[in-house]
């Protein structure tokens, strides 16, 4: 889902950065995500963004979208370790063994999920109100991470899913007008 640039608010610092930024904070940043692959991908570029710059994210999402078969959950599940070896020979991605793993786990933990809600329902289950100004996770955001380990998702702490929550909109980023 996309919306146009004069629906924002100021852009903050971070999206004035360069024009990759300038677009994801203009037509993706906040715009609620509810389809299961798009989550799943919003929550596997969160997990390689860990220690990383979001633009160096974006600029490889292609990439990324690539290697990972689209970020379709049964497919990336399946991975063996074939695929790991051929990831980790990827220069278009983050080559991290550690964020490699999590991502195929995680992928075999959304397809299971899928007997308890699945992945929509358990993210969206811990929207909050209006965005606190500063802060880099919430009680919300901490019960989340949990109930994903819980679910046997890694690379999950409290931190990155509160970025995951902001981005797909289960955080009220507070930057849209309102419908009349």
């Amino acid at each position: 889902m996309t919306t146009e640039p004069g629906d924002y608010a100021a852009r903050p610092a971070w999206a004035e950065q360069d024009d990759i930024m300038r677009a994801y904070y203009d037509h993706e940043w906040g715009v609620p995500v509810t389809d299961e692959r798009e989550l799943f991908e919003a929550l596997s570029l969160e997990v390689f963004q860990t220690g990383l710059s979001w633009s160096t994210v974006l600029r490889k999402r292609p990439a990324f979208r690539a290697a990972f078969a689209g970020f379709r959950p049964d497919v990336v599940a399946a991975f063996q370790e074939a695929d790991v070896a051929r990831l980790l020979a990827d220069t278009g991605i983050v080559r991290n063994e550690q964020k490699i793993r999590a991502t195929i786990r995680n992928a075999a933990a959304a397809v299971a999920l899928r007997e308890h809600g699945g992945l929509v329902e358990l993210v969206w289950s811990f929207r909050s109100g209006p965005e606190a100004d500063g802060h880099t996770r919430t009680p919300e955001s901490e019960a989340l991470a949990k109930a994903l380990r819980g679910y046997g998702f890694t690379f999950v702490g409290p931190t990155t899913m509160y970025a995951l929550m902001q981005a797909v909109g289960v955080v009220d980023v507070r930057r849209r007008p309102q419908a009349v």
